[in-house]
């Protein structure tokens, strides 16, 4: 752990490379391990019960275009541990939802609060609210991103493995999603391996991949996109998949589930992992779809682990944003 834990030597001089939080991709790997290691110091406050109001008095506003459990709670929950006030808005409750344009949003609530967080479709729309805002934006979730929970995959996996640098993580299924191109992105910034089983038509957004490609190249870990299950997961430390139709994606649940069905997690296919595999699925899942129960409920599932882990990660991200 010491790649990590080092920079609790340092913690009250290091301030991260980005005032935003919008993507893994543009935070460096300094900014990552600084993170994770600032989210194992407070997990432990908390397992001690030990008070860490760092953002006492703050105030984080949080926008939801597209409904949540552990987001919601486990930035409303963080703000509250860490001595600050969380405020939860829906599209309903403000004038962004009746047109107003997120730039004059991002204008007018910077105004009144410290930080906003914002769970949202197009990644477009944080940019623009990145571009007009005075106060950190972070990303909540959109369609092509979800740092914050990949952030909690990364510190899930440093807990049960101990190491994050040589491990190889393999992603199953629907490669073009919000956690596939957040995996890519956090793994080569720490210098995993990883590897993408998907069938035709469902690969990793263009772009994201060449970007990532030269991270790998800088970091020494790689990057393997294929068809074939069995191959891309042979040899793995770490195993995770997505539900195979996300929120909008409804109407395609048929089409879907048919082109994904060789990407199943199960049993058989875990056979050509590492024995000691652990598993990671950001949840709500379909059992019976993208993994078998037997998985997901199994000796090598870490999904409740990792869940509470948004809490912890988050908790570091606001106060690296926010405390300053």
């Amino acid at each position: 752990m010491q790649s990590i834990l080092k920079w609790e030597t340092n913690k009250d001089t290091y301030q991260l490379s980005q005032s935003h939080f919008l993507t893994l991709g543009s935070l460096t790997q300094n900014d990552i391990h600084y993170l994770l290691a600032e989210a194992i110091k407070l997990k432990k406050y908390q397992k001690e019960g030990k008070a860490h109001p760092y953002l006492q008095g703050k105030v984080l506003a949080m926008l939801f275009e597209k409904s949540s459990t552990r987001t919601r709670v486990s930035f409303e929950v963080g703000m509250l541990q860490l001595g600050g006030h969380a405020i939860f808005l829906s599209s309903n409750d403000i004038q962004l939802g009746r047109g107003e344009s997120p730039s004059d949003t991002a204008k007018v609530l910077s105004r009144y609060v410290d930080g906003l967080m914002i769970r949202t479709f197009e990644h477009q729309i944080i940019e623009e609210f990145a571009l007009h805002s005075t106060v950190p934006i972070i990303n909540g979730l959109t369609d092509s991103h979800h740092p914050a929970q990949v952030l909690a995959d990364l510190l899930t996996i440093q807990e049960h493995k101990g190491k994050l640098k040589g491990l190889k993580l393999c992603y199953l299924g629907d490669a073009n999603n919000n956690m596939a191109h957040s995996l890519i992105e956090g793994a080569v910034k720490v210098g995993m391996d990883i590897s993408i089983a998907c069938p035709a038509g469902f690969e990793p957004d263009a772009s994201i991949l060449e970007n990532a490609k030269i991270e790998a190249n800088a970091t020494g870990s790689s990057i393997l996109v294929g068809m074939c299950p069995v191959e891309m997961i042979n040899g793995a430390d770490v195993v995770v998949t997505d539900v195979w139709a996300s929120m909008g994606q409804e109407a395609e649940t048929v089409e879907r589930l048919k082109a994904l069905a060789p990407f199943q997690v199960n049993t058989e296919l875990c056979k050509h992992a590492k024995p000691d595999f652990i598993f990671l699925h950001c949840l709500p899942v379909h059992r019976g779809e993208e993994v078998t129960a037997d998985i997901i409920d199994g000796p090598h599932s870490v999904v409740f682990d990792e869940a509470e882990n948004r809490l912890h990660a988050q908790k570091a991200l606001l106060k690296a944003l926010l405390g300053n």
